[in-house]
């Protein structure tokens, strides 16, 4: 296994070129050019708390020629650096076995991709199910929707191939510190993604190439001999004795399966009864909910990076905000999207959500956020596992209604609200929401405790940059589906449900947040179904 020295900490200017790394690599270790084999940029972000002075802060892995290397002088101890090891994710291949039930992964989103991913490659030769369309006929229909507000309830930004991520920022950081993820990467890169992702503290993908790297991860997929079937939703389980041995799909086709993959996204309400009715077992969980709030993108760009702005290296930038109070519950932004858009997010006839979405150039001009507040299992009303459910689509419904009972989303001047005064008047900033928003109060689809949570919270945010409670900043509603509202109990040892055959995963079950994080969980869960086949 090959071994780098990583060096941290090591900065420059908005006027340096990449280029001269190689000469700051060589006067931190105080050795000949000659004495470096390669090096590369294994992470790589933006210090902007000096607007006068931003920099850009690297880590390298040098490959040394002379291992031997006194790394203990002055310069690499003030660079921290330490001898590391390449991480390799390596699948373990299962002998071909005609008689034997293929798995099924029921879900295309991060999870269930690369589960189905790496149970092709261990030569499993998976069945992976998704109840919307391929992302082709999916992007029409998403487009459909945005025009007319004609939602396909089984095809949407929920729903089909890649999941809620490909409709999104495809924000790809995330706090879990996995080494798989370098492995998520490299698969993401070699599908067609940037491959600046597999350095950048801030990676993003853009929703544009999420929707041509989905399409190459299947193909990639179904070549190691997997099958992968659209419009084919997960109907019912038939278990005998607290053991899985079939699934139906589309109520009518029976699946022999001993071994499922559980991986459905957040928003499959109806998937979570039919399991609930079954016997599954599962358990509230916290989640949060509020709105999306859409700023000018120069206005942030010149708060967060100051004259400096219009660099072109410094992108559009984004925040990470958070107040704290005794008196009121904390709010956080959540899913911020520079130089994005605001989308319709809705599953379901009736009910309203919204999103945030961005391309990888993130040019919109408009940037926006969640700011949401956290809502407990207390909230909800009840005990019951799926009254978190409930709970989303009761305010769900009262936005939909609210913005006119066609999909427009009720929106409300950030002045207004804060004054609790109904807006009726358009902002100076065009909304990005499609199809449509309706000028109104948004106390008439909030629960009364995030809309106080977000009076007090908005002039605090203020605080920290400039112009965030701007009169004519725009905010719209109701953005319910952050995470999942329950998790699918599963055992530490064999992540597998109290039904035997059954292995939870991802957003959806309640063990991950975000696209990384779910693809992790999927290859988790893979390797320990792997585990379970003789070698």
């Amino acid at each position: 296994m090959s071994q780098y020295l990583r060096l941290e900490e090591i900065k420059l200017t908005l006027a340096d070129d990449e280029s001269v790394l190689a000469d700051k690599i060589v006067k931190i270790l105080s050795i000949p050019k000659e004495g470096i084999l390669s090096y590369k940029i294994v992470k790589k972000s933006i210090d902007s708390r000096d607007k006068q002075n931003i920099l850009f802060i690297y880590s390298v892995d040098v490959d040394l020629k002379d291992k031997n290397v006194n790394i203990f002088k002055p310069n690499p101890v003030k660079h921290r650096a330490k001898w590391v090891e390449e991480y390799v994710y390596n699948i373990q291949q299962v002998p071909e076995d005609f008689g034997r039930k293929r798995p099924v992964v029921v879900g295309t989103g991060p999870a269930g991709l690369f589960a189905g991913l790496a149970l092709a490659k261990a030569w499993l030769k998976p069945i992976i199910i998704e109840r919307g369309r391929d992302v082709e006929n999916r992007i029409r229909d998403v487009e459909t929707f945005m025009k007319t507000g004609k939602l396909d309830t089984s095809s949407n930004i929920q729903f089909g191939e890649g999941g809620a991520g490909t409709f999104s920022d495809g924000k790809l950081y995330t706090m879990i510190n996995d080494p798989r993820s370098k492995y998520v990467f490299e698969e993401l890169v070699e599908a067609g993604a940037p491959s600046e992702i597999l350095y950048t503290a801030k990676a993003h993908v853009g929703t544009d190439k999420l929707r041509v790297l989905v399409k190459k991860l299947r193909e990639k997929i179904i070549s190691l001999g997997a099958e992968v079937r659209f419009e084919t939703c997960l109907t019912d389980l038939e278990i005998v004795d607290d053991t899985l041995v079939a699934i139906r799909v589309n109520w009518n086709e029976r699946i022999e399966a001993d071994t499922l993959v559980l991986a459905v996204g957040h928003s499959a309400r109806d998937t979570y009864e039919m399991i609930y009715n079954k016997g599954l077992e599962m358990t509230q969980k916290a989640f949060a909910m509020g709105v999306r709030i859409e700023h000018d993108a120069n206005m942030i760009n010149r708060s967060q990076f100051g004259d400096a702005c219009v660099d072109p290296k410094l992108g559009t930038a984004s925040y990470k905000l958070v107040t704290h109070s005794e008196a009121e519950r904390s709010v956080y932004s959540f899913c911020m999207c520079p130089g994005g858009h605001v989308v319709a997010a809705s599953s379901e006839d009736g009910r309203l959500c919204i999103n945030g979405m961005s391309e990888y150039l993130q040019d919109s001009g408009i940037s926006n956020s969640a700011l949401l507040v956290g809502v407990t299992p207390e909230d909800f009303g009840s005990t019951h596992p799926l009254a978190g459910i409930e709970f989303q689509r009761k305010w769900e419904e009262k936005a939909f209604k609210l913005g006119g009972s066609n999909y427009h989303a009720p929106a409300q001047l950030v002045g207004d609200f804060l004054r609790k005064v109904p807006s009726k008047g358009i902002s100076k900033l065009d909304s990005t929401y499609l199809p449509g928003i309706t000028m109104t109060s948004l106390d008439e689809c909030l629960p009364d405790f995030i809309a106080k949570a977000l009076r007090k919270a908005i002039p605090e945010l203020d605080k920290k940059i400039k112009w965030f409670a701007s009169n004519d900043a725009i905010l719209t509603a109701i953005e319910a589906r952050s995470s999942a509202v329950l998790r699918i109990t599963r055992d530490k040892e064999t992540l597998q449900s109290n039904v035997v055959g059954i292995y939870p995963s991802g957003e959806g079950a309640g063990y991950a947040g975000g696209i990384t994080s779910s693809a992790i969980d999927g290859l988790i869960v893979a390797e320990k179904i792997i585990e379970n086949y003789p070698k």
